[in-house]
């Protein structure tokens, strides 16, 4: 055996074309030019840098140098202005904060545009009294060295920076970012929340099929405060967040009759039939509550706590079991009206909330393994195009099969855009021959075909 690099017509991402068309068809590079203002010569042709990104980071690139992975063998042939890491560096470096909103704007835009193309991407909920789901959530990225501004310690006591997130999901859809915002390390959770809660409901109202919907904001307890609520309130949007077990909360539960617990299916419950109950130990129950009560009126708000209780099990006490039975309480404050949201209800759709912690975990695996700048802003303006690569990957995802519509960007990445192939022409037209007996061939296919004329594809 031998090797050789020598061929100018292989390409090793062969999924990136259909991917990118994906992306063209959405207006990507459009939105960037006509949005993005960086002065001087770094700032010519924003939207090509920013598509050329977006590009590497939908190949796997999670570092300014790993750009380079988009210049080799055919891919000058398929694609125009593939820009050099060093260029796309200086780039990223020219940005300030209001370059970064800026590109806020345009990765809003883009997510509604790939929703159009998409329509399963967010689709309305099954029923006319579901709710769209809007999480929020912040995640450390670790970073390392000492010239990386804004790098600070925070809640987790790992150094980085803050990334607070905003995804909007159904119950027949997986996650899409909607918002998006770095911050200092050492910020505390809540610190700008009310400003993305209000984007991100303002992005998910304008989706496709999202006019009229009811938004339910879920949150941790970090996220319980004026600001946040009062944010989601004022978009008209209801809340569903995590309470601290503070004293109010606690004689607040205090009130709750033994009669109205409701035993529920919990994690891994057993059904006895004797008794004809679930032995899970949990039940759950609720009871009027007003957040701030101790602020003016016009700041207090009105809801329900819902309170899931399970027994603390002590081994040790089971032969002489104590006086009373103790219990480990778990409280979430909503808005959300009875009619559409039960008790029983309320408490497993905000357990729910944390399918946003595989967002933070899908990017960490890709684009956000690390922040690659030391210039706050680069870094910034690199969590935003991550988004928009992680939103373009899960349309395609979506549109190449159903199987890939909840699929982790590792996975739509193996499947669809890392398959090498070999460019030819033929008729004055370019063809991709790919390889034989590609298992994933027509879901690639699909996703090739998906508003465009009849392709020229050969499998070889």
């Amino acid at each position: 055996m031998s090797a050789s690099f020598d061929d100018p017509n292989l390409v090793s991402a062969a999924g990136l074309a259909p991917t990118m068309r994906l992306a063209d068809t959405a207006a990507l590079a459009t939105l960037a030019q006509h949005q993005v203002t960086v002065p001087g010569d770094k700032g010519a042709n924003a939207g090509a840098k920013i598509t050329t990104l977006i590009a590497g980071m939908v190949a796997g690139a999670d570092s300014i140098n790993d750009m380079d992975l988009l210049r080799h063998g055919g891919m000058s042939r398929l694609f125009d202005r593939i820009y050099a890491p060093s260029t796309l560096g200086s780039f990223l470096r020219a940005f300030t904060f209001g370059h970064v909103r800026q590109l806020d704007a345009v990765a809003s835009r883009f997510l509604i545009n790939l929703a159009v193309q998409a329509p399963a991407l967010v689709p309305a909920p099954a029923t006319t009294s579901g709710y769209v789901f809007v999480d929020v959530d912040d995640t450390i990225i670790e970073v390392h060295g000492h010239q990386k501004q804004g790098a600070g310690f925070g809640y987790s006591g790992v150094r980085g920076l803050n990334a607070l997130l905003a995804t909007a999901t159904t119950k027949d859809s997986a996650p899409v970012i909607v918002a998006q915002r770095l911050r200092r390390g050492s910020c505390g959770s809540p610190r700008g929340a009310g400003r993305l809660i209000a984007d991100a409901i303002t992005t998910t109202r304008r989706l496709p099929a999202m006019a009229g919907q009811k938004i339910l904001v879920r949150a941790d307890s970090a996220f319980y405060g004026r600001p946040s609520i009062h944010a989601a309130l004022t978009a008209g949007a209801d809340v569903s967040i995590t309470m601290r077990m503070d004293p109010n909360v606690k004689r607040a539960i205090a009130t709750i009759a033994d009669e109205t617990w409701t035993t529920i299916r919990y994690t891994d419950a057993l059904f006895d039939e004797d008794t004809g109950r679930w032995i899970s130990s949990a039940e759950v129950a609720e009871v009027p509550f007003t957040a701030f009560a101790s602020k003016p009126e016009a700041e207090q708000v009105p809801g329900r706590l819902v309170v899931r209780r399970i027994p603390e099990l002590n081994k040790k006490n089971l032969d002489q079991p104590g006086l009373f039975d103790l219990y480990r309480f778990h409280a979430v404050f909503t808005t959300a009206d009875s009619g559409f949201l039960g008790t029983v209800a309320a408490d497993k759709t905000h357990r729910q909330h944390a399918v946003i912690e595989q967002v933070n975990a899908d990017l960490k695996a890709s684009a956000l393994a690390h922040m690659p700048s030391g210039v706050f802003t680069a870094n910034a303006a690199w969590l935003v195009v991550a988004v928009m690569a992680f939103n373009l990957t899960r349309a395609a995802g979506t549109i190449a099969a159903e199987a890939l519509a909840r699929a982790t960007t590792t996975t739509i990445r193996r499947r669809i855009v890392m398959v090498a192939a070999r460019v030819a022409r033929r008729s004055r037209r370019l063809v991709l021959h790919l390889p034989e007996g590609w298992k994933w061939e027509s879901q690639w296919q699909r996703l090739f075909n998906h508003g465009h004329s009849p392709p020229v594809v050969v499998s070889s």
